[in-house]
Formats: C-alpha cells, structure tokens, sequence
C-alpha cells in the first residue's frame, strides 16, 4: 500500500488514520445516544431493521476497513475527509436533530460521496477501493432504511 517502507512510520500512519476515522464515529455515536433509547425506539420501523448489536458491529468493521483505505490511497484523502463529515453529519440529522427527511437528503450525498471516494481510491490502489465496497453497500442499505423509517413517521408540518 502506502510507499514508505518503515514500519514504525506505517504502523503510526495506520493509527493515525484509525483515530480520525472512529473521531468521526465517535461524532456520531454521541449523536445517537441522546435519542437512541427515546426517539429511536417509539419510531415504526420496517420489520427487516437490524438490530442495534448487528448495526454497531458493522460499522465498527466499516470504520476499519475504512481507515485501512483511506491508508492505502493517501492522495485521495480530500475526498475521504468529505464523505467522513457527511457520515457523521447523517447521525447529527437523523438522531441528533430527529430529522429522517434532512438525513435522508444527506444520506443521498453520502452515497454519491462515498462512491466517489471509492473510485478515486481504487484508482490509485484497487485494494483501498475494494476496502469500501462493502461500506458502499451498507450506505446503500442505511439510505433505503432511512427512506423506510421516514415514510412510516411522517412529520406533522
């Protein structure tokens, strides 16, 4: 992956990449503990919904495998910084603010962003751009959940 060939310096770059992308989550996370518990749980959700556990575990794997790309394919990094905001930004909307219609309308974004995060990356390193398949595809099945749970809560206007 990256080119430099000490291991210390790869290992801290690693790290470094690695803290960045779970302060991201961390963002988020502190998001959604405020309403998880309250909101969250009165919504009506599609009965497919995975579970908490199920969704913590995923994307703790994505993060890391996301930290990993973003290791591989450095000179594209401008492009992960804008789909990390987004991704944390989508848990201020939907569990922060209570807002399934703005975090749908981002989550959009999110997709096109992360897609275009993964084409720049594989471009450059066709593992870092395999690294977010799967993360491409979770953002995919989150947008259609979040799409689910805003047409089953319906604002009042």
């Amino acid at each position: 992956m990256p080119a430099v060939e000490d291991p210390l310096i790869q290992g801290l770059g690693l790290l470094a990449f690695l803290a960045v992308t779970f302060g991201a989550a961390a963002i988020g996370v502190r998001a959604t503990t405020s309403s998880v518990n309250t909101w969250y749980v009165s919504l009506r959700k599609p009965e497919w919904v995975p579970s908490g556990r199920t969704i913590g575990l995923v994307w703790s794997l994505l993060y890391i495998l996301m930290a990993l790309a973003a290791w591989g394919a450095r000179d594209a990094l401008i492009f992960y910084g804008v789909q990390l905001g987004t991704n944390a930004y989508w848990s201020i909307l939907f569990f922060g603010r209570r807002n399934p219609k703005a975090a749908l309308e981002c989550i959009f974004l999110l997709f096109l962003f992360v897609l275009s995060t993964l084409l720049q990356f594989w471009g450059l390193s066709l593992v870092a751009g395999l690294l977010l398949v799967p993360y491409l595809a979770w953002v995919g099945f989150a947008s259609y959940l979040n799409y689910a749970v805003w047409r089953q809560n319906p604002v009042p206007a």
